[in-house]
């Protein structure tokens, strides 16, 4: 936004020669729609709702054929889909309103990381406590134009301070790279994913999170798929949106946990390697996904984080100004209907 990153690095791949890393469901006596699904990262815990939905069938349920198939960043994912590379993928909000800025009708259609995935890290022996701290120094972020990187400008702004004026990002890449440039002090602190921050403790380089509590609303990536898929095939999309949102609450089932491991492990065998730290990864990665507001249950986007995450590209320098609609940019209209929340 897991586990032996040191990994991660060959498995990273560019959006011409994606690579597949998670199988498709069995069984269904009628034909199968195929369809491909982009993540921005190898790791299939972040993705965890798909490969659940793979494992158990319940893609195979709907009729539908997943492919999933990992590529480096949300830029990269928005590409594969506005290019018809890919039928729905996984990229974070603020890529997503930039894209649209750039007239790329792509639309968020499940909220999956409703809490905030990213946190401002820094090794835990570090001066530093609070992101004001962090003036004249360089952040490093595991891609150029990923989600991570308007988190952390959202984070420093919000302390007063300017990108490229108070400090600087520097693409770095994430696991051992990353690890790399905490030690050697290239960089002072890491815009990290839950997971990225399990990794780096996990190779021995501690770090603490210093993100203000505030910042939690900002929820991080979700699944997404072009206007014209949602105005040609909306039939398609809510099988999609009702398999994730299956695949999403049996995997928070604690009584499921040793099968959607096997889930995790069939789509990804190395980030499972480590089964121990693979399920705490999970448990991180899913606490994300539980919104703080229940009452229009899992999946759903707050019109208001919206407008403030529009807000946040605008400060950014990634919009110019205002989207014309930017209720255009995403709809809850699936996922209240699968989680039983629609009126």
């Amino acid at each position: 936004m897991m586990l032996t990153r040191r990994i991660f690095t060959a498995l990273m791949m560019s959006a011409a020669a994606m690579t597949p890393v998670a199988m498709t469901s069995p069984a269904a006596a009628q034909e199968l729609t195929k369809i491909t699904f982009v993540s921005p990262s190898a790791s299939a815990i972040n993705s965890f709702s798909i490969h659940t939905a793979i494992g158990e069938g319940f893609f195979a349920d709907e009729g539908l054929e997943v492919t999933a198939q990992a590529i480096n960043g949300s830029g990269a994912v928005l590409q594969a889909l506005s290019s018809g590379q890919a039928d729905f993928g996984r990229p974070g909000p603020g890529p997503l309103l930039a894209a649209r800025g750039r007239g790329v009708d792509a639309v968020f259609i499940y909220n999956h990381a409703a809490k905030n995935n990213f946190g401002l890290v820094v090794p835990d022996a570090s001066p530093v406590q609070t992101p004001a701290e962090l003036k004249g120094t360089v952040i490093g972020t595991g891609s150029a134009d990923g989600a991570e990187v308007g988190f952390a400008r959202n984070v420093m702004t919000g302390s007063g301070l300017v990108d490229g004026t108070d400090y600087s990002f520097l693409t770095v890449g994430d696991g051992g790279p990353a690890s790399a440039g905490l030690r050697s002090g290239e960089i002072s602190a890491y815009s990290a994913a839950a997971a990225d921050a399990a990794v780096l403790n996990h190779r021995g380089v501690a770090v603490r999170d210093i993100t203000p509590p505030e910042f939690a609303r900002f929820f991080g990536n979700g699944l997404v798929t072009m206007g014209d898929t949602i105005r040609d095939n909306p039939e398609l999309v809510e099988k999609f949106v009702r398999a994730v949102y299956r695949g999403h609450m049996f995997a928070l089932d604690e009584a499921n946990r040793e099968a959607v491991l096997n889930d995790m492990a069939m789509a990804n065998p190395q980030e499972s390697e480590d089964r121990e730290f693979a399920n705490s990864l999970l448990e991180a990665i899913m606490d994300r996904s539980v919104p703080t507001d229940l009452s229009h249950g899992y999946g759903y986007q707050p019109p208001e984080v919206w407008e403030e995450w529009q807000q946040v590209q605008i400060a950014g320098g990634e919009l110019a100004e205002p989207l014309p609609d930017l209720t255009a940019a995403y709809t809850n209209e699936f996922t209240l209907k699968v989680n039983g929340s629609a009126k």
